[in-house]
């Protein structure tokens, strides 16, 4: 499935195995954008599997101005109980610095946002770091709703193991 983004020059298509070199390369400066690089400990072929494996948990989408990768998104679909409805969850969006401001955030979250109307969501979420304040204002000019009351809960790693083996 394809959209126009609003810039001829950018180009927004879903990932493919070819991809995965560089949508590490661009994970991995999203985690060092975040101050979380030390979290990244996933591989190439992890990602791979999980992304275009037999049964893929996650999607992406590339974008590019002028053949050149320019940024992505990955997402996953979820489950609404309260509108028994799917949902469209985005776990991460990211431009490159030298082509932020240039339409290229928002042509991604557009191309989402008609993904999840199109695949029959009621809605389309994402999280952001409460320090990260162009892309909460960002969002905001785009419509979204920050949703204060509600946090993040997460269980990870060794946490991950023990809180599995809780009887």
């Amino acid at each position: 499935m394809s959209y126009p983004s609003q810039s001829a020059a950018v180009t927004i298509r879903p990932a493919t195995p070819e991809d995965v070199s560089t949508l590490v390369a661009l994970i991995k400066a999203l985690a060092e954008y975040e101050k979380l690089a030390h979290e990244v400990t996933g591989t190439a072929e992890e990602l791979t599997q999980f992304l275009f494996g037999d049964r893929p948990y996650a999607e992406a989408i590339m974008a590019e101005v002028d053949g050149t990768t320019a940024g992505m998104a990955l997402f996953f679909y979820n489950f609404s109980t309260f509108l028994m409805q799917p949902g469209l969850y985005l776990e991460d969006l990211f431009v490159l610095p030298a082509y932020r401001r240039q339409g290229i955030g928002q042509a991604l979250l557009v191309y989402l946002g008609k993904l999840a109307l199109a695949k029959g969501c009621g809605r389309f979420e994402w999280s952001v770091l409460d320090w990260n304040t162009p892309a909460i204002e960002f969002y905001r000019q785009m419509g979204a709703e920050l949703k204060p009351e509600w946090q993040l809960c997460r269980v990870t790693g060794e946490a991950l193991q023990a809180f599995a083996a809780m009887t």
